[in-house]
């Protein structure tokens, strides 16, 4: 993963964003809201500070459960994009499929893995039978920057 811009698009390419550094972590998410919106077996995202994020073209709709935690799709071709999440308004979990460079994120965290399919596996460093508390994160970012280097 590089330190530089990173743009993202949905799949009709009419809602587009960008990332500017390195993502602060990267997770998969296994819960069933997740797998339900992402038809597949977890969400994989990668944090950002909220200030390293920007959508550049189109205007994102809130979809999912529409609670707290508001997660953002294009409103035309419906892909989930990021998700603000409850308790971390400092930042922004991006859906690391969107990116450009998609294939450099992998999962260092897993959560919800109470409720993960049996035949999924993951990479993952740390795992979390349910979202960890958001006093968990700074321990977290700081192992995950620890291991990504320089």
């Amino acid at each position: 993963m590089t330190g530089s811009t990173i743009e993202g698009r949905c799949r009709c390419e009419r809602t587009r964003f960008r990332v500017s550094g390195a993502p602060l972590m990267t997770m998969a998410c296994h819960c069933t809201g997740c797998r339900k919106m992402t038809a597949s077996a977890f969400s994989l995202s990668s944090l950002f500070a909220s200030e390293a994020f920007a959508v550049t073209e189109g205007e994102p709709a809130i979809g999912g459960l529409h609670g707290a935690t508001r997660h953002f799709f294009c409103p035309h071709c419906m892909s989930w994009l990021f998700t603000r999440p409850e308790g971390l308004d400092d930042f922004v979990m991006v859906r690391a499929a969107m990116l450009d460079d998609a294939g450099t994120y992998r999962p260092f965290a897993e959560t919800f893995t109470s409720e993960k399919l049996p035949w999924v596996s993951t990479p993952a460093v740390h795992s979390f039978e349910r979202f960890p508390a958001p006093e968990a994160f700074p321990a977290l970012l700081e192992d995950y920057a620890r291991r990504a280097g320089p």
